[in-house]
Formats: C-alpha cells, sequence, structure tokens
C-alpha cells in the first residue's frame, strides 16, 4: 500500500493506492472518490463491539468504512470534514493518544479504544482520549495546519488543551491554569493548559474548533 498526501495544509487530501486483496479502515464519511475496483463495507470503529464502544467513548464514530480492492489494484481518496492537515505515524507495536476525531483511517489490524482522562476532561476536552495501538500507519486529522514537536527529558513544553492533536505515550502531561491566578487565566481567554514532561513527539494543532464554533455561535447571536 501507498500514500499521497496533497493540498496541505488546509484542505488536505488523503489518497490510498490499494493492491489486490489488501484492505484499509477509514471514519465514517470521509470518502470523497474510490476506484471503482474498491468495495465497501461496514465494519466497528473498533475490535468488535467492546472495542467499537471504547472508540465511540473515545470521540470517534461507533461505525467505520472498511475498504478492500476486490477485482484490481485501486485508489481510494479520504479527507477530514474539518479544514486541516493530515498527520501520517507509523507504528511498531507502541501507542499515540489523539483528542477525540482526530482519527481519520488507518490500518484495520491497528487497535482504536479509549483511556479515560480526567485531565482531558477538565481540559474542555472530552472525558476520553483515542487510544491507538498496534502494527500499520494511522492518519490524524487537525483543524489548521499541524506542528510538531520533539519533548526533551530536561525541557518540558506547554500547549493549549484545545490545541493538542496528538502525543505518544511516553510523554506525561499535566492540565493547569495557564496564569497562576483563575481570574488572569480567564481575562486572558487561554483557561486550562497541558504542561508535557518526559521525552516523546507531540503534535498540535494552529486552530481550535470549540473557539470557532464559539466565535460562530457568538455572531449568530447577534443578528
Amino acid at each position: 500500500m501507498n500514500y499521497e498526501i496533497d493540498n496541505s495544509p488546509v484542505f488536505t487530501t488523503l489518497t490510498i493506492y490499494l493492491r489486490q486483496g489488501e484492505s484499509f479502515k477509514a471514519e465514517s464519511g470521509a470518502m470523497i472518490a474510490m476506484s471503482p475496483t474498491i468495495g465497501l463495507k461496514t465494519a466497528g470503529s473498533g475490535k468488535g463491539i467492546l472495542g467499537s464502544i471504547k472508540a465511540a467513548i473515545g470521540g470517534e464514530s461507533l461505525f467505520a468504512s472498511l475498504y478492500t480492492a476486490e477485482s484490481g489494484g485501486g485508489e481510494l481518496v479520504l479527507a477530514p470534514s474539518a479544514p486541516g492537515d493530515i498527520l501520517p505515524f507509523e507504528l511498531h507495536g507502541n501507542t499515540i493518544f489523539a483528542q477525540g476525531g482526530a482519527y481519520l483511517a488507518g490500518d484495520p489490524q491497528l487497535t482504536v479504544s479509549t483511556q479515560g482522562s480526567l485531565k482531558s476532561w477538565l481540559g474542555g476536552e472530552g472525558l476520553f482520549l483515542s487510544k491507538i495501538s498496534g502494527h500499520g500507519l494511522v492518519f490524524l486529522n487537525s483543524y489548521g495546519a499541524i506542528i510538531e514537536k520533539t519533548i526533551e527529558p530536561d525541557e518540558g513544553f506547554i500547549v493549549d488543551s484545545g490545541h493538542i492533536v496528538a502525543f505518544e505515550d511516553t510523554l506525561q502531561y499535566d492540565v493547569q491554569l495557564a496564569s497562576k491566578s483563575i481570574w488572569s487565566s480567564l481575562a486572558s481567554g487561554e483557561g486550562l493548559v497541558c504542561r508535557f514532561r518526559g521525552y516523546g513527539t507531540l503534535w498540535y494543532q494552529t486552530r481550535n474548533l470549540s473557539a470557532f464554533a464559539q466565535l460562530i455561535r457568538g455572531l449568530a447571536g447577534e443578528k
């Protein structure tokens, strides 16, 4: 299987080239176009009913689309629902955590489940994180462009909770106020941030979908 990522970083598309017999799983509704040689079936977003429920709790769809090149090779074109970038990541038995809704597509053998996170809930990003592990390619989507940051053990890094896309499980993080006082944090509009530590890679996005939704609601209320 080969792939191409085009039209980034705003209206990004992902094209998957499947050989006959190969399969690929994607979020429901992500398909733009495909070759007539490719068949589509509905599958659970996780492994088994319980796994699919766990994935749904993490912010993903309960069901996913499974594409298989049945009568020859073909191409599959996918795109996220929000304008933004697509991040490819190869898993080799390790795990990454992603904010709910960040999973776009991946190898059918990957396990997509959920890990409860009170910290994430306090950060306004939902009670659970998507946990993606196994062997194979996974593609995550963002709102806006994606910035990659490798964190060293002696430095740490702070990111607004609404801008996090994903991070490796070798990192730990704590949710805290952006400022030392509640008033300053609220008045600045920053609220809560995540302080990462350890060693690993973090991906964050240049835009905040929740903040944009609040802006739209505010503008609509003014009319």
